[in-house]
């Protein structure tokens, strides 16, 4: 017969993007303000 085995089992492991889910309202708008800034800034530099 086989013993019970002596250490619990760890919990679930943690996924990365379940970990990032949260923190998508804050990323997205200061990526596309980046986004704007650069593409303004690129405009401004051809003209």
């Amino acid at each position: 017969m086989s013993a019970a085995p002596t250490t619990p089992a760890p919990g679930h492991e943690v996924d990365p993007v379940e970990a990032i889910v949260p923190m998508i309202p804050y990323i997205l708008p200061a990526a596309g303000g980046v986004l704007m800034f650069l593409l303004a800034f690129i405009a401004v530099y051809m003209a």
